[in-house]
């Protein structure tokens, strides 16, 4: 049997066993959690009972998540000394770290052609490696518990790419991916691996994915594909669903037994991967641009 040491914040040291394990509150680490369905989750978690640490950049904009018992750690996805010295701040307090919600992540839109390179990078560094790093991160301490969950938060759009947003589908197919691989690597050591694919939910996310498309394509001759998106945009923002829709299944994919390898929910999810399943490439290609209605090219 392993022992895990458990450092309290007053320097106290106790030890974890691997049979007394479950019966403590579990830790609970999301990223992203200055707004959005990553602010909920980390209330709701803390409210029921989980200790939670909710990291982002702007820690201030998590100042309400105090009052219900979450603990804000400012980090950069994006920077290695952030992401280590966040990981050990944890560990440094808890001794252990259950559950990894992956939740930090953006779309940033615009024609594959317009998109500058450094910005797709950047697309990249968050949604993927932000989310890798995270994982080789807590993932020693989860084999010495012999337990543990992470879960990430991909999109329909790791299964279904549209226009204008390639960038951020090349980001959320390869965390698919990447999720694929982790699961069976490290199923043997009692840790479970879960990609959750929400479809349209309430967030700061469209407005900035939109805002960025039409800076960069708005004025080029992909000007007509980005009219046709921001008016699919706008019909879909008002049936937005609520991100306790969210919530629930990241809480299904934690407290589950036997956790499904995936969840999905939110607005038009379910009728995006069932289209992806039964549908050929040129079939899709064609309900999809349907709705773009485009107007024939002119000489």
């Amino acid at each position: 049997m392993s022992y895990i040491t458990n450092h309290r914040p007053a320097g106290r040291s106790t030890f974890v066993t691997e049979s007394n394990i479950q019966l403590m509150k579990k830790v609970v680490f999301i990223t992203g959690a200055s707004s959005g369905m990553g602010k909920v989750t980390a209330r709701v978690l803390a409210q029921e009972g989980y200790i939670v640490y909710a990291a982002a950049r702007r820690t201030e904009k998590m100042d309400d998540l105090r009052t219900a018992g979450v603990i804000p750690i400012q980090m950069d996805v994006t920077d290695e000394a952030s992401m280590v010295n966040g990981v050990q701040y944890i560990i440094n307090a808890q001794g252990r770290i259950d559950v990894l919600v992956n939740n930090a992540g953006f779309g940033s839109y615009g024609a594959i052609e317009d998109v500058a390179m450094n910005d797709a990078r950047y697309q990249l560094e968050v949604n993927v490696f932000g989310a890798a790093r995270l994982a080789q991160l807590v993932l020693p301490y989860m084999r010495q518990q012999r337990q543990g969950r992470i879960i990430n938060i991909s999109s329909i759009g790791g299964k279904f790419a549209m226009p204008l947003g390639g960038w951020y589908h090349a980001s959320k197919f390869a965390l698919e991916a990447l999720s694929d691989s982790m699961r069976n690597e490290v199923k043997q050591f009692g840790i479970n691996v879960v990609v959750i694919e929400p479809g349209g939910v309430q967030s700061e996310w469209g407005g900035i994915a939109t805002d960025h498309l039409k800076k960069v394509s708005g004025g080029t001759v992909y000007r007509p594909l980005v009219d046709g998106f921001m008016k699919l945009a706008a019909g879909a923002e008002s049936k937005a669903a609520d991100p306790m829709v969210i919530v629930k299944l990241i809480r299904q994919a934690i407290e589950a037994k036997k956790p499904k390898t995936r969840y999905s929910g939110g607005y038009m999810a379910g009728v995006i991967l069932f289209m992806r399943k039964i549908f050929s490439d040129k079939m899709l290609d064609s309900i999809l641009m349907s709705q773009y209605k485009l107007k024939p090219a002119t000489r």
